[in-house]
């Protein structure tokens, strides 16, 4: 836990926030107040309320209630450029950078430092200071290489450059920590306690419980758009927060339920990607969960691309059944029954502009169509028994999916994959970024999955969920598999060893 430095003024302050959309109230009175120097962990199941009260701090959505106040005044923020000029910065769980600009150029988009000839960049100067602001925050970057270039961690130090280089008084941070590695993530704390020592006001949103009690001085808890709560950190237990997010005791936070395991489904031999896979020999069987360990950057998700057929391989097989396939497009591999639940949801998994509706039924068309053309009503029908059976909380089916929560979101693609009845599921992360009560829900689909005969490979970075869910675990390092065993048998110690390059 940090410690705030003390003060009787808030850095900002938003007081009976309420807003509105079509069929949902999103927020229903909710104030917030953050001190100078402070780590205000923002709280609550996917839904709660939490993006849309950031937004509307960052002028992205108007309120349709209440006040903000900075420094003793109401302001109106009505747009984005407004709250930048009031010191008010949000680094987004999916960067706002432009990844063929540098970073300097990024850190300064929209402010650069004029040459003496009016309409030209002075780039000297602009690199100077954007190396400055980026030294001053500790980080090893050459800001003049293109962000593209530039690993996740870095392009979010860019991010929290662009923020201070800007003397922002509040920064927000939406879950700074789902794409880090622990490394990276006590260099994002320490960080964190500079911009404290400055003054600076930090919102914090994750879903991380651990990472609050590290960082945060107080919580503020949503639920279903209502503040329920605001305590200093001191005084909850873990417990404590998550009964106050889920309105309900979650007395097994991963209830792994063993399935009957069977013959080997999937088998995977020899599977090599030049420079990215090296000779990766595992197998699944029915109603198994092969964990699947390793740190960023290990080759977790390249094996998964190349199981499914979104990046060929130069060598090795696929068997299904025993019997070589060959899966040279995601086509090929849904025809075959495997699914692939993608690690970027918005990127990967779903098509944001288009409906619940069309999103489920998206990779099965051909079990809603006749003559070539889709059976609205059997569509329809579909939908709403996903919608109803995984819980998604939307006001129709025919809402577009960008306008979904992250859980909602992730439980339309899940939906998706359930309608293929995919033989072999491969789960990329698949409660990143997700509430824990969400997270329950997830792991009891992989249960009842399981209970199928669906053989499932689970890939992820939280070691208390691949121990909690797996039957068997493999550790990744550098393209290869370095080691395997049973869950019952592993230790996140045993597994960390194994991940950073141990033997």
């Amino acid at each position: 836990m940090s410690t705030a430095a003390p003060s009787t003024h808030p850095v900002i302050e938003m007081r009976g926030i309420s807003k509105s959309y079509p069929g949902v109230r999103a927020l229903d009175g909710v104030s917030l107040t953050v001190m100078p120097g402070e780590v205000h962990a923002l709280v609550g199941e996917n839904g709660a309320g939490k993006s849309t009260l950031m937004k509307i701090l960052a002028g992205a959505q108007p309120r349709d209630a209440g006040d903000i106040i900075m420094r003793g005044d109401v302001v109106t923020i009505d747009g984005p450029q407004r709250a930048m000029d009031l010191g008010i910065s949000i680094i987004y769980q999916e960067f706002n950078l432009v990844p063929y600009l540098n970073a300097a150029e990024n850190i300064f988009l929209g402010r650069e430092p004029g040459a003496r000839i009016p309409g030209f960049v002075d780039f000297r100067r602009m690199y100077r200071e954007a190396q400055e602001v980026v030294d001053r925050l500790g980080v090893k970057l050459d800001v003049r290489a293109p962000v593209h270039t530039l690993s996740i961690a870095q392009q979010q130090m860019v991010e929290i450059a662009k923020a201070t280089s800007r003397k922002s008084s509040v920064i927000v941070m939406d879950e700074p920590s789902a794409t880090l590695t622990e490394h990276e993530l006590v260099g994002l704390f320490k960080l964190i306690r500079q911009l404290q020592a400055e003054g600076v006001g930090i919102v914090y949103i994750s879903h991380r419980l651990e990472e609050v009690f590290e960082i945060a001085d107080r919580v503020t808890v949503l639920r279903d758009g209502r503040h329920i709560a605001t305590h200093g950190i001191a005084e909850l237990t873990r417990d404590d927060i998550i009964r106050l997010m889920v309105g309900r005791e979650l007395t097994q936070m991963i209830p792994k339920v063993p399935a009957p395991i069977g013959d080997a489904i999937l088998e995977v031999q020899g599977l090599s990607r030049r420079n990215v896979l090296q000779d990766i020999n595992l197998t699944v069987r029915k109603g198994e969960v092969l964990g699947v360990a390793g740190l960023v950057g290990s080759g977790r998700t390249e094996l998964a691309r190349a199981i499914f057929g979104a990046d060929r391989f130069d060598a090795g097989q696929i068997l299904l059944d025993g019997k070589p396939v060959r899966v040279r497009s995601p086509q090929d591999a849904i025809r075959l029954g495997i699914g692939l639940v993608t690690e970027d949801r918005k990127a990967q998994g779903l098509v944001l502009g288009m409906a619940v509706r069309e999103n489920v039924t998206l990779a099965n068309l051909a079990a809603i169509s006749r003559f070539n053309f889709i059976m609205a009503g059997r569509e329809r029908g579909i939908a709403q028994g996903y919608v109803s059976d995984l819980g998604i909380r939307t006001p129709s089916i025919e809402q577009t999916v960008q306008n979904l929560s992250g859980g909602n979101q992730q439980k339309v693609v899940l939906a998706k994959w359930l309608f293929t009845d995919s033989r072999v599921l491969i789960f990329d992360e698949p409660t990143r970024g997700i509430d824990v009560g969400a997270k329950t829900e997830i792991y009891q689909l992989i249960n009842d999955l399981a209970a199928k005969g669906v053989g499932i490979i689970m890939i992820s970075s939280e070691l208390p969920e691949v121990l909690g869910m797996s039957d068997r675990i493999v550790v990744m390092h550098e393209g290869r598999i370095v080691g395997a065993m049973p869950a019952s048998e592993a230790t996140q110690v045993d597994i960390m060893h194994l991940a950073t390059g141990g033997k």
